[in-house]
């Protein structure tokens, strides 16, 4: 009679740890993939702040169009990686730089362009979607933004620097 108790008691357990590791596992799998999303998320980050940065950069050193005081198309492509995704969605269009006076304000083309002192360049409306298992969110990144004093803007003695995408080899 105690066997048989024994029996039916072990029968009535079958599966149990399956369902134990498909419960834990489940847990454990969605925490494994949210860390990894949040490394990637800080990644893109980077990525948006080095895009400002050299969105700066090139237009302290390159030419830019005089008349109506906005940087080129292809300088903008050039900052953004030269059209590489490191960021998905992030595209030359998200770049806005700006030619300003030394009081923030921002020199157009009425202006004199020996007004220009600084060069701001700016990651705006970018948005991030996290890919984790039953939970997909957008994120509105914020504002990434990098100030430079200005240097050529492209003009030498002899000849005027564009900027431009370089070809693949």
């Amino acid at each position: 009679m105690f066997s048989g108790n024994k029996t039916a008691k072990l029968k009535s357990q079958q599966g149990l740890y399956t369902v134990e590791f498909a419960i834990v596992g489940g847990l454990f799998f969605i925490l494994l993939f949210a860390v990894i999303e949040v490394g990637r998320l800080f990644f893109v980050w980077n990525v948006l702040t080095e895009a400002s940065r050299r969105g700066a950069r090139l237009a302290t050193v390159c030419y830019f169009d005089t008349t109506a005081v906005e940087a080129f198309d292809p300088m903008r492509q050039a900052a953004m990686f030269d059209n590489t995704i490191l960021a998905p969605g992030l595209t030359w269009s998200n770049l806005e730089i700006s030619y300003l006076r030394l009081d923030g304000s921002v020199v157009d083309s009425s202006d004199d362009i020996n007004d220009i002192q600084l060069v701001r360049a700016g990651i705006f409306n970018y948005q991030h979607q996290l890919m984790i298992p039953g939970l997909w969110v957008t994120i509105n990144s914020p504002n990434f933004s990098t100030t430079l004093p200005r240097e050529s803007l492209g003009v030498t003695r002899q000849t005027n620097t564009l900027c431009l995408p370089t070809s693949p080899p």
